[in-house]
């Protein structure tokens, strides 16, 4: 059995001079989403089968075929309307023709709509990708403004992303809601890209109480607790003031980190969440340790122990932050945060169709042998991508630097992170595969159905 922390010690902890910037809590009920402490009422959700291309063998199959080809013509994959004209991914309404958008969280895209004659529900305009009906995200008419589709035979108003909130700020405050939007934009990039890479999400309040996720929004009212941003057990929470773009500067500044944005805060924690469903308690908990070190170290120890003496001098060496020098724990969390950012980006640029041609810099490659395991079927594709990465971000750095903007890619890839990452890749891979077995062994549901008539 794998030692657990208590709550407060899975939280990412701050000196208090950064605590003491956090303030904030909502006391009012809107779309049955909890607000101050009171439950939801909605109704479990249909499972999503996940039988799509995940997001990292889209990625480097792209990279495979468009990054260093001479290919002439138009490669951008981005989405586009009906009408023709780029839409993007938190669009809910077409600019150029008026065209109702929505995510369609199964297909992750992008797709114009079209009205069905029973009311609310619409279809996708390509019927052959999906004729399936759908509705809107009930958030779409709140402040967070969200484009996701719920599948018309669902119980709930909320989408995949939506439904895992367990409470959210209090909107009686206009504040809270321009908050909440930035919130909400930042989550659902997080979750779809969850989606496109195969891994379980599933609401902790209402689909799986034991394995979910879920997610509380809070400010705290002045002398109230501080409200500290963290993971324990399934449960994020946000201290919604970083979503203010003042206040979470002065954080960085005097926290004196090169990056922290709610994308980084959301991919950090939940690579805590991450860590307990793929690691403790299964095979790869000693191949962890071996690698990240042993999480039974005691977490407030090592906390206390860098604020009072700082990170290691040679943290750069094996660390992709100084953060994650802390504990094992947080090292996974930064160095997960870390491989979503890479793969998300890269899918990016290559979906608008740059390639390696377009981002000429010298870089020295990293080599197979560099990678945890150099046999893993993977490892040219692992080493493809972290390389291009490399090259990408060496010209984005210095087109940053010449708006006089701080760098877009602040960090410096060791081997020995590189070799993390690509454990991370492995473990991701396995879960995605296992899932894959568990679906294909399940009976159909209209056979289990028949069976229990």
């Amino acid at each position: 059995m794998v030692k657990r922390r208590p709550a407060a010690a899975r939280h990412r902890a701050r000196p208090p001079a950064a605590n003491d910037l956090f303030r904030g809590v909502g006391t009012e009920d809107a779309l049955d989403q909890r607000i101050d402490g009171r439950p939801e009422n909605r109704s479990p959700t249909a499972c999503h089968a996940n039988n799509m291309p995940n997001l990292f063998d889209i990625v480097t199959k792209r990279l495979l075929e468009a990054w260093r080809s001479d290919e002439a013509g138009d490669r951008r994959q981005g989405y586009r309307c009906r009408c023709g004209r780029p839409v993007y991914f938190l669009n809910s309404v077409c600019l150029a023709c008026g065209a109702e958008l929505g995510f369609q969280p199964e297909l992750r895209e992008v797709h114009a709509l079209e009205p069905v004659a029973n009311g609310d529900r619409r279809r996708l305009d390509d019927p052959a990708l999906d004729d399936r009906e759908w509705r809107r995200c009930a958030n779409l008419a709140t402040a967070a403004g969200c484009n996701w589709l719920v599948a018309a035979e669902e119980t709930t108003p909320f989408c995949i992303s939506c439904r895992l909130n367990r409470t959210i700020p209090d909107l009686t405050d206009p504040e809270n809601g321009e908050l909440w939007r930035k919130i909400e934009n930042a989550k659902r990039r997080v979750v779809a890209q969850l989606l496109r890479l195969g891994l379980p999400v599933k609401s902790k309040v209402n689909e799986d109480v034991e394995h979910g996720i879920m997610f509380d929004f809070l400010r705290s009212p002045p002398g109230a607790p501080r409200v500290l941003t963290g993971h324990d057990q399934g449960l994020i929470t946000l201290n919604v003031e970083e979503a203010d773009d003042p206040t979470r500067e002065q954080i960085r500044k005097e926290m004196r980190e090169p990056y922290r944005t709610l994308l980084g805060h959301f991919r950090h924690e939940i690579g805590h969440y991450y860590w307990d469903r793929l690691i403790a308690e299964t095979a790869w908990l000693d191949k962890f340790r071996e690698l990240f070190g042993d999480e039974r170290e005691d977490y407030a120890a090592a906390l206390q122990r860098n604020y009072e003496q700082g990170p290691p001098p040679d943290w750069p060496d094996r660390h992709i932050t100084s953060y994650a020098s802390v504990h094992p724990w947080e090292d996974w969390a930064e160095t997960w945060a870390h491989y979503l950012h890479v793969v998300d980006s890269l899918d990016t640029a290559l979906r608008f169709g740059l390639r390696g041609e377009d981002v000429e810099a010298a870089v020295e490659p990293f080599s197979i042998d560099d990678l945890y395991d150099p046999a893993a079927d993977d490892a040219q594709q692992v080493i493809l991508l972290v390389n291009s990465w490399l090259q990408l971000t060496t010209v984005l750095n210095e087109l940053a630097r010449s708006m006089g903007q701080h760098d877009f890619y602040p960090f410096v890839m060791s081997r020995p992170v590189l070799r993390k990452m690509h454990f991370i890749q492995m473990v991701v891979k396995d879960a995605r595969e296992n899932s894959a077995d568990r679906a294909r062994a399940a009976p159909p549901a209209a056979a289990t159905a028949a069976a229990s008539g």
